[in-house]
């Protein structure tokens, strides 16, 4: 079936900002036979676990990585070159092992697609994808969220 990047937080990894994972039962199933890579782009961009919560301001990860928008910690730090440095390791490593598809953790200022928090810090969701799956998908490899999440 083909290699498949995933969100790590999805293979068990306690690698979210929380510093806990997602893994489920309907993630497994969905990778069931295929060949997985697990990889977290905050993690790889330099971020710590467990870390503040982060979200996009200004628009969404296809802004960010056009420059027109941030990723902000509820601090107000930016982590926006974090975000796009993990982008681009996650990208690379899915070329590296031929994947022409990713199952990301939904609503993530990372790995989110179709669906992403405001900058608000309040929980509302708007249309968008985070940076990693906007540069994924600027690349040629399918983005679809996580089922179940």
């Amino acid at each position: 079936m083909g290699t498949i990047l995933v969100s790590a937080c999805l293979r068990g990894v306690p690698c979210r900002f929380d510093g806990r994972h997602k893994a489920s039962s309907e993630v497994n199933e969905a990778l069931d036979g295929h060949d997985v890579v697990s990889f977290c782009p905050e993690v790889a961009g330099g971020l710590v676990t467990p870390r503040r919560p982060a979200e996009l301001v200004g628009g969404d990860g296809h802004d960010v990585l056009d420059g027109t928008a941030r990723v902000v910690e509820d601090t107000g730090r930016d982590v926006t070159a974090e975000f796009v440095d993990g982008a681009r390791r996650a990208l690379a490593a899915a070329q590296h092992a031929g994947c022409t598809e990713a199952l990301l953790m939904p609503r993530s200022p990372s790995c989110g697609r179709g669906a992403v928090y405001d900058g608000s810090f309040t929980g509302e969701l708007v249309p968008g994808d985070g940076v990693t799956a906007a540069l994924l998908s600027r690349n040629g490899i399918a983005v679809r969220p996580a089922p179940g999440t």
